[in-house]
């Protein structure tokens, strides 16, 4: 079995298990680069948070996964993933690490340690389980 390099929440149970290599958007100047570049759909989202409303253009026109960092199934960007059925981890840690997300009281580390471990790296999402996501190395 191939090596799960990260879990979060599960927002919808799906069969879906897009492969992609991670792409850390920012900001929306990120985003637009990517939707123009042409190059979406060979992309799994990494996203800092469950309330990133830029993100909403890159599902719209077939993001094929996102991971966030922090947020729930119930903030704006779960509720945007599940319209648009795009399988997403949200706040996804890393399981070789101890670090995890604390709502108000996260070190930037946190986030910093998560972008450079699966900035780059070719994954899969397996979203198959009812509460847990997880983003399973695919190299």
């Amino acid at each position: 079995m191939a090596d799960v390099l990260a879990e979060g929440y599960n927002v919808f149970d799906t069969a879906k298990s897009p492969s992609g290599t991670v792409k850390y958007l920012s900001s929306p100047a990120d985003v637009i680069s990517l939707i123009q570049s042409g190059k979406l759909a060979e992309h799994i989202l990494l996203v800092q948070g469950g309330t990133t409303t830029f993100l909403a253009p890159a599902l719209s026109m077939g993001a094929i996964g996102v991971i966030t960092m922090s947020g729930a199934p119930e903030s704006h960007l779960g509720i945007l993933s599940r319209e648009f059925q795009t399988p997403c981890v949200m706040t996804a840690h890393l399981t070789d690490s101890e670090s995890r997300y604390v709502v108000g009281n996260t070190d930037p580390a946190h986030f910093d340690e998560i972008a450079k471990a699966l900035d780059g790296r070719k994954v899969r999402l397996d979203c198959s389980d009812n509460e847990v996501g997880r983003v399973v190395a695919d190299d």
